[in-house]
């Protein structure tokens, strides 16, 4: 994989861009206008500048990663790339006209098209194009940079070969951990983790304890390293939403189902740190 795309530069197509260009590949990242591809510039150069200064990087590899990207709006210029990450919003019409334009667009008749969707089935974009066989999921976790895991994602028309050839790429050279699953609604970490969240968002809109307390039982009493509804925070109240909203329509269970208070938050744009407001306070 000497030559990737990426498509989005937002929390999570930031993280994937800066991580294939430390693997050594050129990396061309594509945003929708020139203020989204400046933002993703400036959140990959803060997160370089903060491995390097923990010791983590060295400044001559972090170096030869600013040189590897570039930034444009120019869908065309993926054109000669071999391996294409979509880690657009989670909204499946967007992500279905994207790999329609990746499909046009890219030259190369053995190009991998991936997508971090964390919901949306793999197959649905897959069918989009006319290399089905070459259409993967590839979910990645926030922040990409640190979090070692990535699911593996083969619909019912992804081929053996590149399954194989995208589980050496993110073992080898991404140096990630890779789970696999089945193409069905949240994978494996959120079809677990969605129902946990919701349950906390409910807890708390029944009044049965506070957000510190909810989170606080959680983090002290369980050892996990983030409460849920900080969790949810971070992940963003969107992206939650739309993920509940995917699991609940493929199972129908009810406790995957959004409950009001998340989709009333979103609605008023309280997102959680993206926005500066979810459960907590972000605003300095």
């Amino acid at each position: 994989m000497e030559r990737v795309g990426v498509v989005g530069c937002g929390l999570m197509g930031s993280g994937i861009a800066e991580i294939a260009a430390r693997a050594g590949a050129d990396v061309i990242v594509v945003e929708r206008d020139n203020a989204a591809l400046a933002a993703g510039q400036v959140r990959i150069e803060r997160s370089l500048a903060r491995a390097v200064s923990s010791g983590k990087v060295p400044e001559e590899e972090a170096d030869l990663a600013r040189a590897s990207l570039t930034y444009t709006n120019d869908f065309a210029l993926l054109s000669d790339r071999q391996f294409v990450i979509e880690a657009v919003a989670e909204d499946e019409d967007t992500k279905v006209e994207i790999f329609k334009r990746l499909d046009a667009v890219i030259k190369d008749p053995d190009a991998i098209l991936a997508t971090n969707t964390s919901s949306i089935p793999i197959i649905k974009l897959a069918v989009s194009t006319k290399r089905p066989e070459q259409v993967i999921g590839m979910h990645f976790f926030n922040p990409v940079p640190v979090l070692k895991l990535v699911e593996v994602i083969s619909s019912l028309l992804t081929s053996d070969e590149t399954t194989a050839r995208v589980h050496e790429y993110a073992k080898t050279d991404l140096k990630k951990r890779v789970i696999t699953s089945p193409d069905r609604a949240g994978f494996v970490v959120n079809a677990l983790l969605i129902p946990y969240l919701l349950s906390a968002v409910r807890m708390l809109e029944s009044g049965f304890a506070s957000a510190e307390d909810i989170d606080t039982g959680m983090v002290v009493g369980c050892a996990h390293p983030m409460g849920p509804l900080a969790l949810t925070d971070l992940i963003g109240l969107d992206t939650t939403l739309a993920v509940a909203e995917s699991l609940y329509a493929e199972f129908k269970e009810p406790h995957m189902a959004p409950a009001p208070l998340l989709s009333r938050m979103v609605q008023a744009g309280l997102l959680g740190r993206k926005s500066g407001q979810g459960f907590f306070s972000y605003k300095s």
